[in-house]
């Protein structure tokens, strides 16, 4: 359950993330300035790169623990930047006032939210399973 949780995880902020944000409407955005660019590719290319490393940890290594952390530090980071959008003028709608949604919640907050919680669930019970065992 662990290795699978941390994959699709990884696969969400990985693969999926990048396909979702090269296009016009981040990386290729007009309205971007190059300055904002780069660090949009930049943070790609470091949580796709972190995704593979945690893929290699989790099926190389049988490595959970690691690969969990690093993923919960890479969705977490959304999900705080989500918090507090409002700080540092953020928004996940559109210019147009937009925003992609999964039963009315963020898409970014549900599928982060959702592999987070999946990994923690997955950790749990594992905890459970020892603190069982001791008995």
């Amino acid at each position: 359950m662990k290795k699978i949780a941390i994959s699709l995880s990884v696969i969400l902020y990985a693969v999926i993330v990048p396909y979702l944000e090269i296009n016009d409407t981040h990386v290729f955005s007009p309205d971007w300035t190059p300055h904002a660019r780069i660090h949009e590719v930049w943070q790609l290319i470091t949580n796709s790169t972190i995704g593979l490393f945690c893929l290699f940890l989790v099926w190389g290594k049988n490595e959970t623990k690691l690969s969990a952390f690093l993923s919960i530090l890479v969705m977490g980071g959304f999900l705080i930047a989500f918090l507090l959008q409002d700080t540092y003028g953020g928004d996940m709608r559109y210019e147009d006032g937009t925003e992609k949604t999964v039963l009315g919640i963020n898409i970014g907050v549900f599928g982060f939210g959702m592999a987070t919680s999946l990994i923690l669930i997955s950790f749990l019970a594992e905890v459970k399973k020892m603190l069982k065992s001791l008995k």
